[in-house]
């Protein structure tokens, strides 16, 4: 690949993978080359979630390329990885060699932080001072889903609170946590700065969490990241925020898209658990659009109206079905 013209010459009429592309020391003139002038090249390039956030990438290749997020396992996937129990997805986590393990693979976990730490940070970002960074990582997703504070990690860390930051920066980057930013625009009400912050994937919550089987009560935070999972794997968008205002009503997820009204979501691993308050005080202030209850015990669609509100509850496949782009919010 040093002689990028020859490579790509032998490629001709073929359908080629790279893999771990941002280890080449330019890999955008590559693809870009290969855009340009070798229009029957088809290529896949793919790496550790870390393409845009490489410095080696000097091209945006904007107009070249077509990027795809490839998410933890989505719904869908349990019927082709042969094992629909969603009990056994939240626990074992989306990644395929981790679902396929009859048993939490512990000691694959491990490695694969170690992993992320020698090939994606170091090889990326240059972080000095490994253990508190990988005592951050263990932190978040201890608290995963909950509000973020970095002056609250910065003492068990051992570093400052700009270190935190950039800390969380670096993992939103990766994609190994999520931001889930604040919805507001009635400031004086409204949690406007708080952050919530998610970890990629369940099974990794639920082993920095020390869950090795889950009780009833874990089912709804674990249920609460799938549905944010399945968001990002079928809209392709980090666009999802949360709504909490200074009573301490809060909703899980509200979505928003130019020119069109916010759609909250509520997500609940049994709809019986459904609580209408939040909702209430939400569309007090915005009261324009669409109201869904997602549920794991839903299999086919309802409506039900709270006083004058109207909430639609769905399963997971019916959210996604109702959210996707053009359909109306």
């Amino acid at each position: 690949m040093q002689d990028p013209e020859a490579f790509l010459d032998s490629l001709r009429g073929k359908r080629t993978v790279l893999d771990e592309i941002h280890r080449l020391g330019n890999p955008s003139e590559l693809l870009k080359i290969a855009a340009d002038h070798f229009p029957d090249v088809r290529i896949i390039a793919t790496g550790s979630s870390t393409l845009g956030a490489s410095r080696k990438f000097r091209d945006t290749l904007a107009g070249r390329k077509a990027d795809l997020w490839l998410t933890p396992m989505v719904e869908a996937d349990l019927q082709d990885f042969g094992n629909t129990d969603l009990r056994h997805r939240l626990l074992h986590g989306g990644l395929p060699p981790f679902f396929l393990s009859p048993s939490v693979p512990e000691r694959d976990i491990q490695e694969w932080m170690d992993a992320y730490w020698a090939k994606d940070i170091q090889e990326l970002f240059h972080l000095e001072r490994r253990d508190s960074f990988q005592r951050f990582v263990e932190l978040l997703l201890v608290n995963s889903g909950g509000i973020f504070e970095a002056s609250g990690y910065a003492g068990p860390c051992e570093v400052s609170r700009p270190t935190i930051s950039n800390y969380l920066r670096v993992l939103e980057a990766t994609f190994v946590a999520h931001v889930v930013r604040p919805f507001a625009r009635h400031r004086a009400t409204e949690i406007v700065a708080a952050p919530k912050v998610y970890g990629f994937d369940t099974g990794f919550v639920c082993y920095y969490k020390d869950w090795h089987v889950l009780r009833d009560d874990d089912l709804g935070p674990l249920w609460e990241h799938f549905v944010l999972n399945e968001l990002h794997g079928h809209l392709q968008t980090r666009t999802v925020g949360y709504w909490r205002d200074k009573r301490g009503h809060e909703l899980d997820f509200v979505m928003t898209e130019r020119g069109r009204t916010p759609v909250a979501i509520e997500c609940k691993w049994a709809a019986d658990r459904f609580d209408p308050a939040s909702l209430l005080a939400f569309r007090r202030r915005y009261p324009q659009g669409s109201n869904f209850v997602v549920a794991n015990d839903v299999s086919r669609p309802w409506t039900r109206r709270f006083d004058s509100l109207e909430v639609r509850f769905v399963s997971l496949r019916g959210l996604i079905e109702s959210v996707q782009p053009g359909e109306p919010g």
